[in-house]
Parts: structure tokens; C-alpha cells; sequence
């Protein structure tokens, strides 16, 4: 038998168990999600649209379809489904940090605006929870913490756009607050193959297991069907 490597050795191990653990579904909304909308759009105007679509295709093609089975198998399991989504309150961005109202306010990410509203194919459920924050880290502007300590959770998935911001931002500030935290490899997208496979591997490193949606399914189902 062959020794773990060190980033192995030291990686985080548990069992998901559907009653302690939550969806966290990040960001998917039309400002960061839809090509045809909020970056998208303001891509396009101004020529570059060929740069986002290794991003928009993976989302269509990869992220949609794989967030829908994930929320299918966790209503299914019983377990807790919390959408998080990302832009100001304030109609002038006003309440946003400096590094990201740019963004926001180039994107229309405004609440009550179109480009705020979760994409088409994925709408959250009457009982699922919908947090929005203004900073990259749902925790930090949120009350996702107490929401998910009064869930009884200890556990959450991690879905959603950009891998390598607000996803592992949430997912190590959930690590940072001992929740055990799993990543779907393929339910997370951002803009390039190279930091999304950074930013997995990164995660990997004490911070969250790395899981693809089947397996992820496959776990949650085995467990909730133990004695």
C-alpha cells in the first residue's frame, strides 16, 4: 500500500449525513450565470465574448444540469437546501465594498433588478432559504451561520460561481467556523480550466473535500439509508 502524500494525509475526512448537511447554492443568477445578461452581456458589448466561454459553457452545459440533480437528491434525502446569492441592496451600490461594487454596478447586480433574480433553470424551492450577501464570503454578510446552527448543520456542499472566488471563500470561511465542507467539483464553475483546477486542488489542502455530484449523491444516499 502506497503512503498518502502529504496534502492527502492531512485532508479533511467524514461521511456526509443528509440530516446535518446543506446545499449551499452560490451566485447563480443572471448577473454571473447567464451569457446572455448581466456579464454576459456587458462582455459582449464591449467585443469579449469570446473570453467567457469556456464559463458560460460549463455552466449551460455542466453546472445547470449537475446543481438540478444535487437539489433533486437532497429535497429526495430530506436535507437542507440554502441559496446564496451575491449584489447590493442599495439601488447606487452603496452598501457594497469598494473591491467589488465596479462589478456590481457594471453587471445591474441590484436587488429587484433581473439581473439580481436566480437564472431560469435553477429557482429555489417555497421552503429553501435565500440569503443575499454583498461580500465575496457568504458568511461575512449574511446570517448563514446562525441559519445553518439552527438548522442543526454541520455539513455543507458547496455549488455554484466562481470557484475560485466566492465559492472558496464561503467554503474556507465555513472551514473556519468548523463546518465540515465539501466541494462539487463539477457543480462550481469559473473562468478557465486552469483556475478551476487550481482553486479544487487549493480547496483540497485542509479546506473541504472535492467530490464529484454523483459521488456526493452516492454518499448522502448510502448514509441516509443506514439503520
Amino acid at each position: 500500500m502506497s503512503t498518502p502524500s502529504f496534502v492527502d494525509a492531512f485532508s479533511q475526512q467524514f461521511t456526509l449525513d443528509p440530516t446535518q448537511t446543506a446545499l449551499l447554492i452560490i451566485d447563480m443568477q443572471n448577473a454571473t450565470g447567464n451569457r446572455h445578461m448581466g456579464l454576459g452581456k456587458l462582455l459582449a458589448e464591449q467585443g469579449n465574448s469570446d473570453s467567457a466561454q469556456y464559463r458560460f459553457d460549463r455552466i449551460d452545459q455542466l453546472l445547470i444540469p449537475n446543481i438540478q440533480k444535487l437539489i433533486a437528491g437532497f429535497r429526495a434525502a430530506g436535507a437542507s437546501i440554502i441559496w446564496i446569492t451575491y449584489g447590493a441592496n442599495a439601488q447606487d451600490a452603496s452598501d457594497a465594498p469598494p473591491h467589488i461594487a465596479p462589478i456590481i454596478k457594471a453587471t445591474n447586480n441590484i436587488a429587484g433588478q433581473p439581473e439580481h433574480e436566480v437564472v431560469d433553470a435553477l429557482k429555489p424551492g417555497p421552503n429553501d432559504l435565500v440569503l443575499n450577501k454583498t461580500t465575496q464570503g457568504a458568511f461575512r454578510s449574511t446570517g448563514l451561520d446562525s441559519a445553518l446552527r439552527a438548522l442543526g448543520v454541520t455539513t455543507v456542499v458547496s455549488t455554484g460561481v466562481s470557484t475560485n472566488n466566492c465559492v472558496a471563500m464561503t467554503s474556507m470561511e465555513a472551514c473556519d467556523l468548523q463546518y465540515r465542507v465539501v466541494v462539487a467539483s463539477d457543480g462550481t464553475g469559473t473562468d478557465s480550466e486552469e483556475m478551476q483546477q487550481a482553486t479544487l486542488t487549493m480547496l483540497k489542502r485542509l479546506w473541504a473535500r472535492v467530490l464529484s455530484t454523483d459521488d456526493i449523491l452516492a454518499e448522502l444516499n448510502a448514509t441516509g439509508d443506514t439503520p
